[in-house]
C-alpha cells in the first residue's frame, strides 16, 4: 500500500503501543514475583525472560548513569563512589504531548506522582536500602520507574550494577562475582538487547561491558557499543578506529556521547542545554564532523526505541504462545485442586457438607461392592 501521513501515524501508534503492551507485562510479572533468575517461580517458565528489553551494562565510571540521564533529560539517579545501582533499575520511559508536565511513579508506591525529580532520586535510595539495607549488598529484584515527558521517546531500560574488580570497605569479597552473575542473568538471555557502555578515554580492549557482550553475544548482533567521554580524550587523540568499527566491529554502529562535565552536573545545567551543547561538539569537532548525524544521546534514545519495538514485534508469537501455554498449565492445576473456599461461615459450612456427602456416597459404594 502506499504510504500516507495517516497510515504512518497508525504505524507509529502501534510501535508505542506493543512497547507500552510489554511495559505492563513486566510491571505485573514483578507484581508476581517473577523479575527472572532467581526471582522466577521455579514450578513455571519465567515469562519476564521472554520479554524483549534494553540491559545497561558497564563499569564503574563508565558514564552509565550520566548516558541514562541524558535519554530521560533529567536528573534523577544516585550518585558516588563505589556500587550506586544495588538493584536493577527497570526504567520505562512514555512519551507525552508537548506542554505536559513531566512526572514519574513507581511501582512499589502508585498512588504518588513525582514531580521533582531530585525526590525520585532519594526514592531509589529509600527502596534500594529497604531489601539491601546499607550493608552495600545487592538484590536481583528489580525497582520499576516509570518517566512520563515529552523529551523522551517510547522506550524501556534496564540499568544493572557497575561491573567491578575488586570489593571496597564494607562490601564481601565475592561482590565483583555477584554483580557479573547478576548481569549475566539478563545479558545471556537471547532477546536482551545490549547496551554495551565504555569510556573512550581507556582502551576499548579493557572494557568490562565490551568483554561480558563478546562473552554473550559473540557475533555482535544484540550488542549496541557506547563510547563516552569523548571530550575526555588526550589531546592530539581521537576514538575513529571504534566509532567506525575498527577496533571492535559489532552488527550494529557505535555511539558516541558527550556527558555533562562535573561542573555543569555542580551548576545543575539544564539536560536539554546539555544535549544542545553534545551536538555542537559532534558538529564543531573536526574528527566527528562527518558521524554527527549518528551521534549523541537523542539519536541512540530513537535507535533504541527502534530496535526494541522490531525485536518485540518479531517475538510476538512466542511471548503469545508461552502465556496461552502457562494459563493451561495453571488451570488445569486449578481443576486439579478444586473449586476455591469461600470465605464467609455459611459457604464454608455448605462445602462441609458437600464433602460429607461425597464421602457417604463412595463409603455406601465401597460397602455394596463387598
Amino acid at each position: 500500500e502506499p504510504s500516507t501521513p495517516t497510515a504512518g501515524a497508525a504505524r507509529m501508534a502501534a510501535m508505542e503501543n506493543v512497547i507500552v503492551l510489554v511495559n505492563r507485562i513486566q510491571r505485573a510479572c514483578t507484581v508476581l514475583g517473577d523479575h527472572g533468575g532467581d526471582g522466577a517461580a521455579a514450578s513455571l517458565p519465567a515469562l519476564w525472560e521472554a520479554l524483549p528489553s534494553v540491559a545497561v551494562v558497564g563499569g564503574q565510571s563508565s558514564g552509565k548513569s550520566s548516558v541514562l540521564e541524558s535519554i530521560v533529560g533529567r536528573d534523577f539517579l544516585p550518585r558516588g563512589s563505589g556500587i550506586v545501582t544495588r538493584r536493577p533499575l527497570v526504567l520505562q520511559l512514555h512519551k507525552t504531548e508537548v506542554g505536559e508536565q513531566e512526572y514519574a511513579e513507581f511501582l512499589h508506591a502508585p498512588r504518588r506522582r513525582f514531580t521533582d525529580f531530585a525526590l525520585v532520586r532519594m526514592e531509589i535510595e529509600d527502596e534500594t536500602d529497604r531489601l539491601t539495607g546499607r550493608s552495600k549488598q545487592i538484590s536481583p529484584v528489580p525497582i520499576h520507574l516509570s518517566i512520563y515527558s515529552p523529551n523522551v521517546v517510547n522506550l524501556t531500560l534496564i540499568d544493572l550494577p557497575g561491573l567491578t574488580k575488586v570489593a571496597t570497605e564494607g562490601q564481601p569479597e565475592s561482590i565483583a562475582q555477584d554483580i557479573e552473575n547478576m548481569v549475566r542473568l539478563y545479558v545471556e538471555k537471547p532477546n536482551c538487547i545490549i547496551l554495551a557502555i565504555s569510556p573512550a578515554n581507556q582502551d576499548i580492549a579493557t572494557s568490562d561491558a565490551i568483554k561480558l557482550a563478546r562473552d554473550v553475544d559473540p557475533t555482535g548482533e544484540r550488542t549496541f557499543g557506547v563510547l563516552t567521554k569523548l571530550d575526555l580524550m588526550d589531546k592530539g587523540t581521537d576514538a575513529l578506529d571504534v566509532l567506525e568499527g575498527r577496533a571492535y566491529k559489532l552488527q550494529h554502529p557505535w555511539v558516541g556521547i558527550v556527558n555533562r562535565s562535573q561542573a555543569d552536573i555542580n551548576r545543575n545545567v539544564d539536560m536539554i542545554i546539555a544535549r544542545e551543547k553534545e551536538q555542537e561538539f559532534f558538529h564543531s569537532s573536526p574528527e566527528y564532523a562527518h558521524l554527527a548525524s549518528r551521534m549523541g544521546s537523542e539519536y541512540l534514545a530513537k535507535l533504541l526505541s527502534q530496535q526494541l519495538e522490531a525485536v518485540i514485534r518479531a517475538r510476538i508469537p512466542s511471548i503469545t504462545s508461552l502465556i496461552n501455554k502457562t494459563i493451561d498449565e495453571l488451570e488445569s492445576e486449578m481443576d486439579h485442586l478444586g473449586r476455591p473456599i469461600g470465605s464467609d461461615a455459611g459457604a464454608q459450612l455448605y462445602l462441609v457438607l458437600e464433602l460429607c456427602r461425597a464421602f457417604d456416597k463412595i463409603f455406601k459404594e465401597h460397602l455394596d461392592g463387598g
